[in-house]
């Protein structure tokens, strides 16, 4: 079977080491991009099954990367990380289709449970309603 491939995007560099680790250790194959310029290259030519977004990052934000990396592929799954306070953000996200988002610092190990659940569950991302 192939490796589910997961992307870290996140400007800070000690959490996309910590993610990297943890994902590679799962045994999903991670990418990881400090910008949403590598970001959106990493989306085009590995397609990843799930990228962890950070929704402040210099230069393009998160919300910008969400809205590219769902117009190069809408079945990408898109979990967002958040700083305290960024609710109407997060609204936004929600709306563009994001499923979910930790803010930060976040549990990792309910972190990695959830992306588990995204990756390996087939129906049981149900309770996140797609679509209209």
């Amino acid at each position: 079977m192939d490796k589910k491939k997961v992307l870290i995007v996140d400007d800070q560099n000690g959490i996309r080491v910590l993610l990297l680790e943890v994902f590679s250790s799962e045994g999903y194959h991670t990418f990881q991009a400090a910008n949403g310029k590598i970001a959106l290259e990493i989306v085009k030519l590995e397609a990843p099954d799930l990228v962890l977004l950070d929704m402040k990052i210099p230069g393009m934000d998160g919300l910008e990367i969400l809205k590219h990396i769902k117009a190069i592929d809408p079945s990408i799954k898109v979990i967002m990380m958040t700083a305290y306070g960024e609710l109407d953000m997060i609204k936004e996200a929600t709306d563009l289709g994001a499923l979910m988002h930790f803010t930060k610092p976040f549990d990792i190990d309910e972190m990695r449970m959830e992306v588990n659940r995204q990756l390996q569950g087939g129906n049981s991302s149900d309770r996140f309603a797609v679509g209209s």
